[in-house]
């Protein structure tokens, strides 16, 4: 089964925390979010690689398996390097702050 990122579920306070009065201690992280979301990226894009590998050993029976796992990587790729670019421009406008 493929792991599919969920931006909505990334945007919801109710996703990150179980309850809104526990403590900080049992609260996922940013760190621990972006870190999961890369590796769900990561893992596509070597589910699109195998794919391509069976495609071009003649392994894949269809060729539309091997299509749509390579847009799921693509279009997870692209929205990765949105939200990577989204934190720099927001990092250089605090930068730019002046206190």
């Amino acid at each position: 089964m493929i792991n599919r990122i969920n931006p909505i579920a990334l945007t919801r306070p109710e996703s990150i925390r179980k309850d809104a009065g526990e403590s900080k201690h049992n609260a996922v992280s940013f760190e621990t979010v972006l870190g999961n979301a890369l590796k769900e990226v990561n893992e596509l894009q070597q589910q699109s690689e195998a794919m391509n590998a069976k495609l071009a050993s003649g392994q894949l029976e269809y060729l539309h398996q091997s299509t749509v796992i390579s847009e799921k990587a693509t279009l997870a790729l692209q929205m990765t390097i949105q939200v990577r670019n989204k934190i720099v421009e927001a990092y250089q406008e605090i930068m730019r702050m002046q206190f």
